[in-house]
């Protein structure tokens, strides 16, 4: 029986591949940079959930290899303990334990105890979730629950006074990504709102080179300060997010409240997605609606028809990058625990979607809802007509 070679990648092919991880490759295009198959790439990445891990370093405090390398002259020559310890600017009890765990006076070899001090180093301590369980099975609940691990951590944080009964939700998706941890269990991922297994870059998308050649398209650059900051709400994002059987809806999200509207489209072409903006802009006071930011799609290539019938300002982000409309992009991978992808949207009515735009902005700071300022926004802004 012929066996297929096990591929191995060195430490500075493993730090390019997290390097295009990084900025958005996909694993075909990381694998073609080593001529390999992408599932050795795929192997690497999920090891730690796609989340580079932390880079080692030593501690300011602990033994050099020239320290080293100076006791091993020192026991060869028969010093005693304290005065290598004196030569050395160091504790005698660190002398005597640095020998003793490297086989003694008689065995003590520079390379090798310095060696095995970086080995031993290499001991990640459990995670908070492996070892507080209590708060794990909370955690599990309401994840089974379908609630996200922001919503989770935001509830803790309001229902526990205690240190110990907190949770971030950088600690719940690690806790899911990287299995080895030993905290929750993979059959969890099944509950997020985004299903993947591992971890993709933000700067990860699947717009091509050709996707967005706009006529007279207003650059994001020339978007106003005050739309950068989030400081007063009335400035939006948007998206098309598409089904089966060419169906297709409109997302749109505030992005000072993170408010989430959800507009049905009879079709992608411009005209169709065009009138469908105007008709929910007009269901909103001016002060609620003042500008639109835009990815390169060809349905808004009709966009000055829109800003002249409506007076909002639409501006379009640069090519391949998804995040400079990061809370869109956010949303749109939360509605697809409502609406999965290969689901024909245009069975959904209007009322139906206003429904699910209301679920996937809700609260994630585990306030009740008259405290937040989503639901504030809620009350003043209109639901979408049938």
């Amino acid at each position: 029986m012929k066996y297929r070679t096990r591929t191995f990648y060195t430490d500075s092919q493993k730090a390019l591949m997290w390097e295009r991880w990084k900025e958005g490759a996909t694993l075909h295009q990381i694998a073609k940079l080593f001529d390999r198959g992408h599932t050795s790439v795929q192997k690497i990445l999920a090891g730690t959930g796609g989340i580079p891990p932390a880079d080692r370093h030593r501690a300011r405090v602990a033994l050099t290899l020239a320290e080293r390398e100076e006791i091993s002259r020192a026991v060869v020559a028969g010093r005693s303990i304290r005065t290598i310890a004196a030569l050395l600017g160091r504790a005698p009890s660190t002398v005597s334990r640095e020998i003793k765990r490297n086989g003694g006076q008689e065995c003590y070899r520079a390379s090798q105890a310095n060696q095995a001090a970086w080995d031993r180093g290499h001991r990640p301590k459990l995670c908070k979730l492996a070892q507080n369980r209590t708060l794990a099975r909370i955690v599990t609940e309401k994840l089974r629950r379908l609630w996200s691990p922001e919503q989770i951590a935001g509830w803790l944080k309001h229902t526990y006074p205690r240190e110990s009964h907190r949770v971030s939700h950088e600690t719940i998706y690690r806790s899911l990504f990287i299995q080895a941890r030993g905290a929750l269990k993979k059959e969890l991922l099944q509950h997020l709102r985004r299903t993947r297994g591992m971890r993709r870059s933000r700067h990860y998308t699947q717009k091509t080179d050709v996707h967005g050649q706009i006529v007279g398209a207003v650059s994001i650059s020339e978007r106003p300060a005050a739309v950068e900051d989030r400081a007063v709400p009335g400035h939006w994002e948007g998206d098309l997010v598409f089904g089966a059987h060419n169906s297709q809806i409109a997302t749109l999200v505030e992005r000072q409240t993170r408010y989430v509207m959800l507009v049905k489209t009879a079709g992608k072409d411009t005209e169709t997605v065009v009138d469908a903006l105007i008709k929910n802009a007009r269901k909103l006071p001016q002060e609620l609606y003042k500008s639109l930011t835009w990815d390169r799609g060809k349905e808004m290539a009709g966009h000055k028809r829109f800003t002249l019938a409506t007076d909002i300002q639409v501006y379009f982000c640069d090519p391949r990058s998804p995040s400079q409309r990061g809370s869109n992009e956010n949303s749109n991978g939360l509605l697809r625990q409502y609406l999965p992808k290969g689901i024909d949207i245009s069975s959904y009515s209007q009322a139906k979607l206003n429904a699910i735009a209301i679920a996937v902005g809700m609260p994630v700071t585990g306030h009740p809802p008259h405290r937040s300022v989503r639901a504030r926004f809620r009350h003043t802004a209109p639901t979408s007509g049938a």
